[in-house]
């Protein structure tokens, strides 16, 4: 991609080095300065990019984790690739915000959301299957009498525990969506406020 010329390079005329002396850089101290305050500006979007690739990575580990159980598990086949799709799109949006797209935080926001939708429809079909599935007792009819009183503990506990995993997930994604829409400000300020030739070269550098 063509970089614009900088202000100073686009009006400067040229001057022929005198021999022995150093050629002047190709950015004048207010160009380095203006390319400095927008580095300042960008801050907070490419820390987010961080946070995409943090995000993006666990998402890949448990999806991979997962797939030894998705063998003989059509819900945990399903979840798998849920995780590997909300992996991609971490990675996507991470790529979106180191070229400063409007479209990525949005797409990253989103993404939490449907991370949260995954881990909701995960834990109710576990609470489902906990509640209506035959219990301990049932598989072992010889000790019923022992695991009879055991029943309604191992419903309680599967009730319990994926209760709270929908509710400390509904924090996490919520506030973590809430991180990236709000990512969109900073980007926007960062555009609105950046010479247009600078936006291009943090563009040039970033992943293709």
């Amino acid at each position: 991609m063509r970089t614009a010329l900088t202000p100073s390079q686009a009006h400067a005329a040229p001057t022929p080095t005198p021999p022995g002396a150093t050629a002047p850089g190709p950015l004048s101290p207010q160009d380095i300065r203006e390319v400095a305050e927008a580095q300042r500006r960008g801050r907070k979007v490419l820390k987010a990019a961080g946070v995409a690739a943090f995000n993006g990575w666990a998402c890949a580990i448990v999806a991979a984790l997962a797939v030894p159980f998705a063998l003989g598990s059509i819900p945990a086949a399903l979840t798998a690739l849920a995780l590997g799709a909300v992996a991609r799109n971490e990675f996507r949006g991470r790529k979106m915000l180191l070229r400063f797209d409007p479209r990525g935080p949005r797409l990253l926001g989103w993404n939490q959301i449907g991370l949260l939708a995954v881990i909701v429809l995960y834990c109710l079909w576990h609470i489902y299957d906990g509640l209506t599935g035959p219990t301990l007792a049932d598989q072992h009819p010889d000790l019923k009498l022992v695991l009879g009183s055991l029943a309604s503990l191992e419903r309680n506990l599967t009730l319990g525990l994926y209760g709270s995993i929908i509710v400390v997930s509904a924090i996490a994604q919520g506030l973590t969506a809430r991180y990236y829409f709000s990512r969109l400000t900073h980007l926007r300020g960062y555009l609105g406020q950046t010479p247009p030739w600078i936006v291009d070269l943090h563009r040039s550098v970033g992943p293709a």
